[in-house]
């Protein structure tokens, strides 16, 4: 289970990922990712001035770009409203945005059928009770490695990495790898 050029063995590529997550993975045509929680570590950091500050991490930037680039589509559904997440948003490519979202299934749906996607064509990524209701409906239910024992127990694949940390680039990575587009997403920098 190798592909040209990419290392036989790490934590991600080790032969560990199940066959049942590969083939969820290969039929994916969009990841809808949550933010708090996911994309950052979880910790909200709200200044003297009213704005809210965010972390997000470079590779899980550059991982997402890759993804979108081999034909993925990108989508957030987060529970908060942040101009932050706007600017991350637009950074990223993504195709929908639904912030202050508290009933997350019915947005993952509509991001669907706008896009012409069935929910087992869709992976989603989330880290709190939240987001159950989608993950328990998509193709593929991802979640970072420190997210709630209920959604642990609900995902079909669990990154090594803490939200926040590269979680959501081992997402896109493992998306890449299943569908065989990532020896060229990553032709650039490693020929």
């Amino acid at each position: 289970m190798s592909q040209q050029g990419l290392p036989k063995k790490s934590k991600f590529f080790a032969p560990d990922i199940k066959n049942e997550v590969l083939e969820r993975a290969k039929k994916i045509a969009i990841l809808v990712l949550d933010v708090d929680g996911v994309m950052t570590d979880g910790g909200l950091i709200q200044g003297d001035d009213g704005l809210e500050y965010k972390r997000f991490h470079a590779r899980d930037g550059l991982g997402l770009k890759m993804l979108r680039n081999t034909g993925i589509k990108l989508a957030i559904v987060t529970g908060r409203e942040s101009v932050v997440v706007k600017n991350r948003a637009k950074e990223i490519g993504v195709v929908a945005l639904h912030e202050n979202c508290h009933r997350k299934f019915e947005a993952v749906n509509q991001i669907c059928e706008q896009h012409s996607v069935t929910l087992e064509q869709c992976a989603f990524m989330g880290d709190d009770i939240i987001d159950l209701p989608p993950m328990r409906k998509v193709g593929l239910a991802l979640s970072v490695a420190d997210a709630h024992a209920l959604v642990l127990a609900q995902s079909h694949w669990v990154s090594h990495k803490n939200g926040g940390q590269g979680a959501v680039r081992e997402a896109a990575e493992l998306l890449m790898w299943a569908q065989g587009t990532l020896q060229t997403a990553m032709a650039e920098y490693i020929t």
